[in-house]
């Protein structure tokens, strides 16, 4: 079933056009995404389909059935209700009718009602609708269901009775994508739903996306994650929009293959064009030949020639070398504490780094990355431990907030006074580098967008000609040609670095070491982004097994003694019944969590999964599945809570 179709659109700014003759199509359980330079019209599109914006002309066609859900960038929630009261306003009509199945209920229990057989008939009958209505509706769930997202975006119970109005700003974005996640639109439109995400969340993030009952359609420029959820790429470029078939591995592939393709029919069609250009200079002023150069004039101009496949899109050039090469040492942290003075926020942090090391250093959101990183260049004192850097050290900092790119400076001037030596002609040749180009040289620096301010200080850390680059969020703000760019030019840097990402597909290109830090230490591991998850999940089953191996204590079970001091053998009884009742549910869990697994890995299959009716049974048999899973978990609790009061 198709949810949305876009037929010839076409967009203009004034005398700028944005989009033309945009085609796209989404059906029910795609997964689509959005690719492009930054400001080449994606988010436009976004807001056109979503009804936020107007268009020149064009169709937008989506059945009236269809519910769209769009979460914008930098979208942050507003509201005065808490976490927990605002998540709980979705589910309004489920809240209806569970109030009218107790109203029923309430009815049900008066013993009149049965004294009227039509009446109760009817109240029977209602009751037994409400109650299909309300399940099919995921009433018995939506509770559960909340808590599942929130947890998923790091909203934990503790949490639940916060304001809203009390969350930072990217706390308030983590909400609105809960919040749309938990509607569950037929069409979910995602722009940048990464940002202010961490590993963690966006691996939850990844897998909730992947088994979602609906169509996606998401701008992204975090690559691993297209990889792992979206089928279909749409790039759009010069104004136009070009489907491709796969991931975003996928999509570069044939993208290069099509390029291939395109320049060599662009040079055999100059060819031809020049040849004909060629005779007919030589031959329109002769008698003889002028009649056949006229022909070949007309058809010169009737020819619709193709554009070059290179087109007017600029790429940046640049690399990162070094004045001076540093000692085979290059850094030592030994058992620091990092964080502020009324607060630590890690410690027992111990780092070796030595020369052309290139060391990713992950961790969630909050456990003090970006602290670290400023503790290393001075900007904050260490709370306990020693920092020891070695020989000739020459450090590059590249901050992510871009915190000093706040000046009332041109960008050109910007470079200028910390390089004064240099001459104009060299600044701008730089610039040039990093897309400045003509008048973008003097735009003032605070006015700059995210993407501008990103480049112009990859240029200043580009003249510094550092021996050890660290870096904090490189890649923010860079859209994916940029991000490649810049991939490139680490990759060849003959010096050191050690950065924060968030971006698995950046830490796969560039990390040969990988820190995990946590708020009681750091751990190494020798690899790229890959190994560190496989090794660290590794890591936690082994410790896991030792658990498990060690010699348990034996129980005493706790035994009531009532008057006369004799042992109360019921209390002893029902303790036993409920420990073999909850062995029991435990192993029906792991039952159902197995088929749980099953399905989505059918769900995942490509023979399967253009197969929309087998889809759609799959996904119901999920949903009974997760149920009685549900269902079992409750029980499992109170049994629980019964055992503890015995």
């Amino acid at each position: 079933m198709i949810v949305l179709q876009v037929n010839q659109l076409y967009k203009s700014y004034i005398a700028d056009e944005i989009l033309s003759g945009v085609k796209l199509e989404v059906q029910h359980r795609d997964r689509v995404a959005l690719v492009g330079r930054n400001g080449a019209g994606k988010s436009t599109l976004l807001k056109i389909i979503a009804g936020q914006l107007s268009y020149d002309s064009g169709d937008i066609i989506m059945p009236k059935d269809v519910r769209l859900g769009y979460l914008e960038q930098h979208a942050g929630l507003e509201s005065s209700l808490t976490i927990w009261e605002e998540m709980l306003t979705i589910f309004e009509p489920l809240k209806k009718l569970e109030q009218q199945l107790r109203n029923l209920e309430h009815q049900m229990a008066n013993p009149t009602v049965y004294e009227d057989a039509e009446n109760y008939a009817k109240v029977m009958a209602d009751y037994d609708q409400l109650q299909h209505d309300f399940k099919e509706q995921g009433g018995y769930q939506y509770e559960a269901d909340t808590r599942s997202v929130l947890h998923g975006m790091q909203f934990y119970p503790a949490d639940y009775n916060q304001p809203i109005s009390s969350l930072s700003g990217g706390q308030r974005t983590r909400l609105a994508l809960a919040k749309l996640l938990l509607s569950k639109p037929d069409l979910l439109i995602l722009d940048e739903p990464t940002n202010h995400l961490d590993i963690e969340t966006l691996s939850w993030l990844e897998n909730y996306l992947k088994n979602y009952d609906g169509a996606i359609l998401i701008v992204s420029h975090d690559r691993y994650f297209l990889d792992q959820v979206v089928s279909i790429v749409y790039e759009v470029s010069r104004h136009h929009v070009t489907k491709f078939t796969g991931n975003y591995s996928s999509y570069l592939d044939e993208k290069a293959k099509n390029y291939e393709r395109d320049i060599k029919l662009f040079e055999k069609q100059q060819d031809e064009k020049t040849k004909l250009e060629v005779f007919i200079q030589k031959n329109i002023a002769r008698a003889s030949t002028t009649k056949m150069a006229q022909s070949r004039r007309k058809m010169l101009e009737k020819t619709e020639w193709m554009d070059s496949p290179d087109g007017d899109e600029k790429s940046a050039t640049f690399t990162f070398s070094i004045d001076r090469q540093s000692g085979n040492d290059v850094l030592a942290v030994n058992d620091v504490a990092i964080g502020y003075e009324d607060k630590m926020v890690s410690q027992h942090i111990n780092m070796r780094i030595f020369r052309e090391d290139r060391i990713a250093l992950v961790g969630p959101n909050g456990v003090g990355k970006s602290t670290l990183l400023k503790t290393l260049v001075k900007d904050k004192p260490t709370l306990a431990g020693d920092i020891h850097f070695g020989t000739n050290i020459q450090i590059g900092y590249y901050d992510q907030e871009q915190a000093k790119l706040t000046s009332n400076k041109t960008a050109l001037k910007e470079l200028w006074d910390e390089w004064p030596l240099m001459n104009e002609k060299d600044i701008r040749t730089v610039l040039g580098r990093f897309l400045f180009s003509g008048d973008d040289v003097s735009k003032i620096v605070h006015d700059l967008s995210g993407g501008e301010k990103a480049r112009l200080a990859l240029a200043k850390l580009m003249l510094q000609k550092s021996n050890f680059l660290i870096l904090d969020e490189p890649t923010n703000h860079l859209d994916l040609d940029s991000k490649e760019v810049l991939e490139n030019a680490l990759i060849d840097y003959p010096g050191t670095l050690l950065f924060v990402s968030h971006d698995r597909y950046f830490i796969n290109r560039i990390a040969t070491k990988v820190v995990d830090l946590s708020t009681d230490g750091s751990f190494e591991y020798l690899g790229d982004y890959d190994y560190f998850v496989e090794k660290k999940k590794e890591l936690e089953e082994i410790a896991a097994e030792k658990v498990a191996a060690m010699p348990q204590p034996k129980e005493q079970t706790p035994a009531k003694v009532i008057a006369g001091g004799q042992i109360d053998k019921e209390a002893k009884k029902k303790e036993r019944q409920i420990r073999r009742r909850v062995e029991e549910i435990e192993s029906n869990m792991a039952t159902f969590e197995e088929q749980v697994r099953i399905i989505e890995e059918q769900l995942c299959d490509p023979e399967i999964f253009p197969d929309h009716e087998k889809v759609m049974a799959l996904q119901q048999q999920l949903d009974s599945v997760r149920e009685k899973h549900e269902t079992a978990e409750i029980e499992w609790l109170e049994l629980n809570e019964q055992l503890e009061k015995l």
